[in-house]
């Protein structure tokens, strides 16, 4: 790489075709309590997002403000996953198709595209329904084309894409199906092989770039010796999931909290995560928000940086804000 690279990261589109845009008030109807169901609605409207079907246009912009990035990486969730089960659902497949083939017509063979967990599927934060299914796992890798692992070097550089929900998958082991349980569990074995290998194959000192999608999976990495010896060469890891810079600062703030085990399996995923959040600094962690942020703070967005040739300069991000 004898000039700089510019690359584009994007995460959670979360990409609303038309089959999920006439599931409105979807996560409503998974809430059976009504007292849960207005401290979901209130959640939702002044702290998460008030309608999160209204952000395709999103997407667009990006695509119309970043046209020519020599790389982009889009980290995952690329569907609104209003059933909860992934892209085994028809609904969310397409919508995901749409966003992914938008994407593929904008930047060719210049995208990179990572797994999140709402491909996948992922229990409903608030009514406990839906979780893993084996399917869209299938249809992800196989219909999508998005693969589970991935290698890309630009000069010295070497950018990794790895599946966060395959890593950290004992966390979410509630929300997988009994007769899938063994086939979950050979993915995650055989994911976690090459990972290692992928590591050991990188020549000593080269930086690496690693594009991981949910920093649940961050401590699971740690515990394996190929990646816990090439640490100082990952000069960031990309992540997505939280939406918003607030949420990171917040999850870093709770590192080493409690596991919380009698308010659900959602509240118990997400503190377990927490417990082991102390490992996140070790893989130099850089959030990209969602395009839309949260309601909140209105703060999503996309980033920037540039990969210099001279590859003893650490990236340096620049958050795009995207006013909604």
């Amino acid at each position: 790489m004898s000039t700089p690279v510019r690359l584009l990261v994007l995460s959670d589109v979360h990409y609303a075709g038309a089959s999920e845009q006439a599931r409105r008030g979807h996560e409503a109807l998974a809430i059976r309590n009504p007292l849960l169901r207005l401290v979901a609605h209130c959640y939702r409207k002044y702290v998460w997002l008030a309608d999160p079907y209204s952000h395709n246009p999103l997407l667009d912009r990006i695509v119309a403000a970043e046209p020519c990035p020599d790389l982009v990486v889009a980290n995952g969730d690329f569907n609104l996953d209003t059933q909860f089960v992934g892209v085994s659902d028809e609904a969310s497949m397409e919508s995901a198709r749409e966003c992914v083939d938008k994407l593929r017509a904008a930047y060719g063979d210049r995208l990179l595209l990572t797994i999140g967990d709402h491909e996948l599927g992922k229990m409903s934060l608030f009514g406990g329904s839906g979780g893993l299914r084996l399917k869209s796992w299938n249809r992800t890798v196989g219909e999508l084309g998005i693969r589970p692992l991935w290698h890309h070097t630009a000069g010295s550089w070497n950018l990794l894409g790895v599946t966060s929900t395959l890593i950290a998958l004992p966390l979410f082991e509630p929300e997988i199906l009994p007769a899938e349980k063994a086939a979950w569990e050979r993915l995650r074995d055989l994911h976690l092989k090459e990972i290692e290998r992928c590591f050991d194959a990188i020549p000593a000192g080269n930086p690496i770039l690693l594009c991981c999608h949910d920093p649940s999976a961050l401590p699971f990495l740690y515990s394996l010796p190929s990646v816990r010896r090439r640490l100082p060469d990952v000069q960031a890891t990309l992540l997505g999931h939280l939406h918003s810079s607030t949420v990171f600062d917040a999850s870093r703030w709770l590192a080493g909290m409690p596991s919380i085990r009698f308010l659900g399996n959602t509240v118990r995923r997400l503190s377990t995560a927490l417990q082991q959040a102390r490992y996140w600094k070790e893989f130099r962690p850089v959030l990209c928000p969602s395009p839309s942020g949260i309601e909140l703070r209105k703060d999503g967005g996309y980033l920037t940086t540039v990969l210099a040739a001279d590859v003893r300069s650490a990236p340096q991000f620049q958050q795009h804000r995207l006013i909604r």
